[in-house]
């Protein structure tokens, strides 16, 4: 749980009016303290006392769910059992955690096969080695370093995901490998945010965009008119990328747009870049794409999916987002190419969608 994967761009405006009603405003708010990223919280609220109490509520869950996602830090002094207490105990016995753990990693199992093995929750001891020479050579660039493919091959030997043991009815984690770890960066923020959305059903405000580090989840159109929510798809190297810093613009509402990138977590060796994604095949970065970026109805299954997208090659990669039902997405390669799916292009200003307001 680094730095964003991506940055997404939001567009909206301010005002619909309901005669004999109050005027619902847009209103906003930003966190800065949660899954070590900023996360913005947009909505048309009739008072601004609404949506800051719905905004306090968004920002509290954000904050749990950071923490009990979180493999580098403990809150036991909490009373919180996370992703690093399992990591150093649940090799041991099995460990009892909060449902709002338990059903993110029953979540990534359930979908590791569908994802063509290329989305591992239980990858973490190999993805720690790539983490620690990426750290180290973010701060000491002269002597930055690829890490050992002896190394990396002797930590994917505890990448067995059939080695995560859960018990539902106990709702306890047992790690069969006593060496496995688990990391779930790759799922974390994007299934914290359709947590956060599911919430906001039980509240009044249903009109809103929430953007945590690269995973975008939108609600009910705005209410200013417009059919639907802009969501831009940041270049991968700013206006170096296609001249614009946004490469692409969807026009989209009541869905979730979740983007896996080479260019935000990263570290260079010689000049040649090392991107977090790392293909559970060759142990080494993926090459094939600046980014992908996954259009369905659910978060967390987006940003699931869209790391496994981004680590097969593209007619592979293609042919998987096709066969998933409602599923969509937007490829862009370093040459500042793009493709998407059919079924997104009416959404995608570059295919000639607009977003107008209906006239009065």
């Amino acid at each position: 749980m680094k730095r964003l994967l991506c940055t997404l761009f939001l567009f909206s405006t301010l005002l619909f009016f309901l005669p004999g009603h109050a005027e619902p405003q847009r209103y906003s708010d930003i966190y800065t303290d949660s899954f070590d990223t900023v996360i913005t919280f947009i909505a048309f609220s009739d008072t601004p006392e609404e949506f800051s109490k719905t905004s306090a509520e968004v920002h509290s869950l954000f904050q749990l769910l950071h923490k009990l996602y979180d493999r580098y830090n403990s809150y036991e002094n909490e009373g919180i059992v996370n992703i690093y207490t399992l990591n150093e105990k649940a090799a041991k016995e099995p460990v009892k955690v909060d449902p709002l753990l338990y059903t993110l990693l029953s979540f990534s199992k359930k979908h590791y096969q569908e994802a063509k093995e290329q989305t591992n929750i239980a990858m973490g001891k190999m993805l720690g080695i790539w983490h620690e020479y990426r750290e180290s050579g973010l701060a000491d660039p002269a002597a930055a370093e690829v890490p050992p493919m002896d190394k990396l091959l002797a930590a994917s030997e505890h990448s067995d995901i059939e080695q995560l043991v859960l018990n539902p009815e106990e709702m306890t984690v047992f790690f069969a490998d006593p060496e496995m770890q688990l990391d779930v960066g790759a799922v974390a923020k994007g299934y914290a945010t359709e947590l956060v959305a599911k919430m906001l059903e039980n509240t009044s405000i249903h009109s809103y965009i929430i953007s945590a580090g690269g995973n975008v989840r939108l609600g009910n159109a705005p209410l200013d008119g417009r059919p639907n929510w802009g969501v831009g798809i940041q270049a991968p190297d700013g206006d170096k990328f296609a001249g614009s810093e946004i490469a692409e613009t969807l026009y989209l509402s009541d869905c979730s747009v979740v983007t896996s990138g080479d260019y935000q977590r990263y570290y260079e060796v010689d000049g040649v870049r090392y991107s977090h994604l790392i293909d559970p095949d060759t142990l080494m970065p993926g090459r094939d794409f600046r980014s992908v970026t996954i259009i369905t109805a659910d978060s967390g299954y987006a940003d699931f999916l869209s790391t496994a997208a981004f680590l097969m090659p593209y007619d592979e990669s293609r042919a998987f987002v096709e066969s998933l039902p409602d599923v969509e997405a937007v490829w862009f390669f370093a040459d500042g190419s793009e493709e998407m799916t059919d079924g997104i292009r009416s959404a995608a200003k570059s295919a000639g969608a607009v977003n107008k307001k209906a006239k009065p």
